[in-house]
C-alpha cells in the first residue's frame, strides 16, 4: 500500500508541476527556458534602430524561418517587415516578474539596452535591458552571452503549431531565414 501511495504522490507532483509551468518551454538541447505567450509586437521599433542599408532579405521578402526560439516557429513561412542594421545579443536573465531563469534568449537588439552607447558589449557585461519581448524582461537585469553587429529582422508568420498569425515579431538574424 505504502508503495502505491508513493507512485501516485509522484504521479501526483508531476502532474501539477506541468500545469505550473503551462507558457514555458523546457528545451533540453540548450538549457533554454522560452516564455513567449503572445509572440505579436506592435511593430514599434526602438529609438535609433537604423533602417538596414543593403539587407539578405528586403521588406516585403518572403522566406523561411530555420530558427526555433519558440514552438511553431521553425520552418514557419513568414514575410519581412523589417530590417534593421545594429548589434544583437542574447542574454540571459531572470524576469522581473519572478519565475525561472531565461537563458540564452534571441535577440534583443543594442537600442533596447539601457545607456547602451554605440560599442557592443562584450559576453559577460552586466545590463538592463529595456525590451519588452516577454513579460518580465523589461528592466530585468541582463548577462550579455554573445553580441553580432548584423541585420536584425521583424517578421510576419504563421506558426506551423496553428493559430494566429504572428505580427512584427523581434527579431531574427539572417542565419535564421532562408529564401522561399
Amino acid at each position: 500500500m505504502k508503495i502505491k501511495l508513493g507512485y501516485i504522490g509522484i504521479t501526483l507532483a508531476i502532474l501539477l508541476s506541468g500545469f505550473a509551468n503551462q507558457g514555458i518551454e523546457n528545451k533540453p538541447t540548450n538549457s533554454k527556458i522560452n516564455m513567449h505567450s503572445d509572440h505579436s509586437s506592435s511593430g514599434e521599433v526602438p529609438k535609433g534602430v537604423k533602417e538596414a542599408k543593403n539587407p539578405t532579405y528586403k521588406v516585403g521578402s518572403k522566406v523561411v524561418i530555420l530558427a526555433d526560439h519558440m514552438p511553431g516557429m521553425k520552418n514557419a513561412k513568414a514575410t519581412i517587415v523589417g530590417a534593421y542594421d545594429t548589434i544583437v545579443y542574447s542574454v540571459s536573465y531572470t524576469p522581473t516578474t519572478g519565475g525561472a531563469r531565461v537563458t540564452n534568449h534571441k535577440w534583443v537588439v543594442q537600442e533596447e539596452i539601457k545607456n547602451a552607447g554605440e560599442e557592443p558589449f562584450k559576453p559577460g557585461s552586466v545590463v538592463t535591458l529595456l525590451a519588452n519581448h516577454m513579460p518580465g524582461m523589461k528592466g530585468a537585469t541582463a548577462t550579455i552571452e554573445s553580441a553580432e553587429r548584423t541585420t536584425a529582422y521583424m517578421v510576419d508568420y504563421i506558426p506551423t503549431t496553428g493559430g494566429q498569425p504572428v505580427k512584427n515579431h523581434k527579431w531574427l538574424i539572417g542565419s535564421e531565414l532562408s529564401p522561399r
